[in-house]
């Protein structure tokens, strides 16, 4: 059983510290949002193609009732 003060010790306490200047900082936020504003877009372009996807199909089938339905309507009438 491990107490607290052994996994004290058995872990480091430490992390890797990078240092950059502000110049180096500046261009890394600008990659990294151009990043982001590049998969916004592209996530964009993707969700209007499923929309139109989506709403062609509906409409062909709303066509594909409407039609079902006149037929209906025509053999009832008969």
């Amino acid at each position: 059983m491990y107490s607290m003060f052994d996994l004290l010790f058995e872990t480091p306490s430490y992390r890797p510290v990078y240092v950059i200047s502000d110049s180096e900082m500046k261009e890394l936020k600008k990659n990294q949002h151009q990043e982001e504003l590049d998969e916004i877009k592209t996530q964009k372009v993707r969700l209007e193609d499923a929309f139109k996807a989506q709403l062609k199909h509906l409409e062909e089938r709303e066509k594909e009732v409407k039609k079902e339905l006149k037929v209906l309507s025509a053999s009832k009438d008969k």
